[in-house]
């Protein structure tokens, strides 16, 4: 017990900074675990670059599809 008392005291102001700015790692994890479904889904890669790749390609928040600038013409 006094070695949770002691690690409570030594990070209360990171602990109270996490509780008010509502700080958590919830964004981090759920990129993690598509990465990882990605890479489930894929039975492997032939190399480091196409991995990196494919992450950027389906993770990287890209629009596709054409834009309204073509509706015009």
């Amino acid at each position: 017990m006094k070695k949770v008392g002691q690690t409570i005291k030594r990070a209360l102001w990171g602990i109270l900074n996490a509780i008010v700015l509502g700080a958590h790692n919830g964004h981090a994890e759920s990129m993690n675990s598509r990465i990882q479904r990605l890479k489930k889904r894929a039975c492997g890669f032939r190399n480091r670059e196409r991995f990196r790749n494919a992450i950027y390609f389906h993770l990287g928040g890209l629009d596709l599809y054409p834009g309204c600038a073509m509706a015009g013409k």
